[in-house]
């Protein structure tokens, strides 16, 4: 009896052993493109975005190290952010000046970033009225973001720039405005959060409306390639 519970001992720590082996949990190939990652945006993108992405950086770029941010983009998003720039902001498109390989490590970096999983209330469809929204915008959203979403430096985004506005979803911008970014200017504004602004669902919906209507000339980089 003693010989047949030795052996299952034995056959449940080899399980063990080679369940933990086959989890990547000793893998070091996460670590490295952590490590090439943040050697990656040490160089080209702590003068703005600052050494904890918190957006402390000397230039005073976007929080990139936050939660809400982290939770409404993809990796597919973060690529197409670096790869292709903002043009007429400071950041710049970076698909001339790093690899693939970098662009991926950076990613992978910045993903590491990320220590929650946030479940937002989003509604099924995005759709609103531009002119209920332009009235909203110009309320509470122009002081930080300027006149037809323009930007403001070292205030807010610019919403309505072409890059932006093509590889942002609809939902991502109902969600930064409903959910707002921690830890920044930007504060929550759906009603029944802790937000100075106190708008329901549909109001959120006109404000997407109208900032996705806004016309503005795109330029078509030349690095403009598909991922």
């Amino acid at each position: 009896m003693k010989k047949i519970l030795i052996g299952s001992y034995i056959v449940i720590i080899i399980g063990v052993i080679f369940g933990i082996g086959n989890s990547g949990i000793f893998s070091n190939t996460n670590s490295k493109a952590i490590a090439a990652g943040e050697k990656v945006y040490n160089k080209n993108c702590l003068v703005c975005h600052g050494q904890k992405g918190k957006g402390e950086g000397p230039k005073v770029g976007t929080a990139l190290n936050n939660q809400n941010f982290l939770n409404a983009v993809s990796d597919s998003d973060l690529y197409n952010y670096v790869k292709f720039g903002r043009e007429g902001t400071g950041m710049p498109a970076y698909g001339p000046r790093l690899s693939e390989n970098d662009i991926n490590n950076l990613i992978v970096f910045m993903r590491d970033w990320q220590s929650e999983e946030i479940d937002f209330d989003v509604p099924k469809t995005i759709s609103g009225d531009p002119e209920i929204g332009m009235k909203k915008y110009n309320v509470y959203c122009l002081n930080c973001h300027g006149e037809a979403g323009a930007g403001k430096f070292k205030m807010g985004t610019a919403l309505t720039n072409p890059q932006y506005l093509k590889y942002t979803t609809d939902k991502q911008i109902w969600i930064t405005t409903a959910y707002g970014r921690e830890e920044t200017r930007m504060g929550p504004s759906l009603k029944g959060l802790e937000g100075v602004r106190q708008l329901k669902k549909e109001e959120l919906s006109d404000i997407v409306s109208y900032i996705r209507s806004v016309n503005v000339k795109e330029e078509t980089p030349k690095d403009y390639l598909k991922p």
